[in-house]
């Protein structure tokens, strides 16, 4: 085979095979393949995209680039779950310890954020003592004896889509929708589990900015999961306004424990508690009414809760600390008020992301240090009543906040407007 007939195939919106893409990704991480012909079969397909066939000839070639985790001597139905990313979004936190309590085995492994989004490994990771680092090996246990584990990703696993994402995320095709679906799924089927719930976000604070793209996203790893014989559920949900009170890591932390000790909060608590129903409805084959009774049994009686806290004792984590006051302390704070009376409408979650990074709490950068402390605290929900000169929102970090460099994010976070509104949570189901 040579790589310049494959590119000039795709060029001309013709399909590789499995043996073509097997050819190209092993001459690729073997160096035999220049990263500027890479380049050129990426854009092709960014241009010209994919059959379903040739994503699921993609998915099996990344997937067997490296090693997999095996959980076949872990009883019971193993879960995984995955978000496209968004603002605010404490949902593995809590949704895992969920369906732990529920006697399902969670076996997830996460990302960090970039950019405007937060990453889970970043928010566990500010807990004192707390390690995602855990072998393969050590994985499988924690997942066997705990029944929950969320880790960073193995880097034997699926090792041509660290390569393949690192290229394009410097050509300019890291918005392919089939790639996208590829890079998720070959990952998630490589880490063995049972069922795959997928939150693909969507909105200004979401990578899929309409409902059309996160559909086809939907649909695309909907495909790939029936293909390999995953069962597979897709939600899409909005993130176009902040989904918790809480930005940034440590004050995340307490933002999910404070929902598992069953405190609720408006958007969060509904998407979180959603997506578990739904699963139980699927999985389970039970009742709504029977679904939400369950969640709401393992809220109550505290054993969510605690599975979340056995996690962290699990990974290294201090229980004691984040059970005390002393566990986010911000130095620096900065209320934002309101210019005037009315109802509160959140404008742009993007931009609360993108502040909430700025003042620490976020990467621009992958090498970039984060300020665990650095965050946004909601102190309305979307859609209230809010008298003038009302707290809004508060910033908070480490360092001292010269406000004046974000008064332009500020200003697009939020209006206040005449007429009461609400947010609606599920936007689509995929099937």
């Amino acid at each position: 085979m040579n790589v310049l007939d494959l590119i000039d195939k795709k060029v001309n919106k013709e399909k590789l095979n499995q043996q073509e893409y097997d050819f190209l990704i092993s001459q690729y991480l073997e160096g035999k393949i220049a990263d500027y012909q890479m380049s050129s079969l990426l854009m092709a397909i960014l241009l010209n995209g994919m059959s379903d066939e040739e994503i699921f000839y993609l998915t099996k070639t990344f997937i067997d680039s490296g090693l997999t985790i095996d959980l076949s001597e872990v009883e019971g139905i193993k879960i995984d779950k995955h978000s496209t990313g968004g603002v605010g979004d404490t949902v593995s936190m809590i949704i895992a310890p969920i369906f732990a309590a529920l006697g399902y085995k969670v076996s997830k492994m996460s990302g960090r954020g970039l950019a405007h989004t937060g990453g889970t490994l970043d928010k566990l990771e500010s807990i004192d003592g707390l390690s995602t680092s855990l072998t393969d090996t050590d994985f499988v246990e924690q997942v066997k004896k705990d029944g929950i584990a969320i880790i960073s990703q193995s880097e034997s696993l699926v090792p041509a889509d660290k390569k393949i994402y690192a290229l394009r995320d410097v050509t300019g095709t890291v918005g392919s929708i089939p790639l996208i679906a590829v890079s998720i799924m070959s990952k998630k089927i490589a880490t063995g589990s049972d069922v795959i719930i997928l939150d693909v976000k969507c909105g200004n604070g979401a990578f899929m900015k309409t409902l059309k793209d996160a559909k086809l996203l939907g649909q695309k790893m909907l495909a790939i999961g029936k293909y390999f014989g995953k069962k597979t559920i897709v939600q899409i949900t909005n993130m176009s306004v902040p989904l918790g009170r809480m930005i940034g890591n440590k004050n995340e932390v307490l933002e999910a424990i404070s929902v598992l000790s069953g405190e609720t909060s408006p958007i969060l608590s509904q998407l979180c508690f959603g997506i578990v129903e739904k699963t139980l409805i699927e999985v389970a084959g039970i009742s709504a009414t029977k679904a939400k009774a369950e969640i709401k049994s393992v809220i109550k009686s505290g054993k969510a809760l605690e599975y979340f806290k056995k996690m962290i004792a699990s990974q290294g984590g201090d229980i004691k600390k984040i059970e005390s006051s002393e566990f986010w302390t911000p130095t620096h704070y900065y209320d934002v008020k309101s210019t005037q009376s009315g109802y509160v409408k959140w404008e742009s979650a993007l931009a609360f992301g993108k502040l909430s990074s700025l003042l620490g709490a976020g990467r621009m950068t992958k090498e970039d240090k984060i300020d665990n402390e650095a965050g946004i605290e909601l102190k309305v929900e979307n859609g209230e009543y809010v008298q003038e000169d009302q707290t809004l929102f508060t910033l908070y970090s480490s360092q001292a906040i010269d406000v004046n460099k974000y008064k332009d994010l500020i200003s697009e976070t939020y209006s206040i407007v005449p007429q009461p509104h609400k947010t609606k949570v599920f936007l689509a189901r995929v099937e």
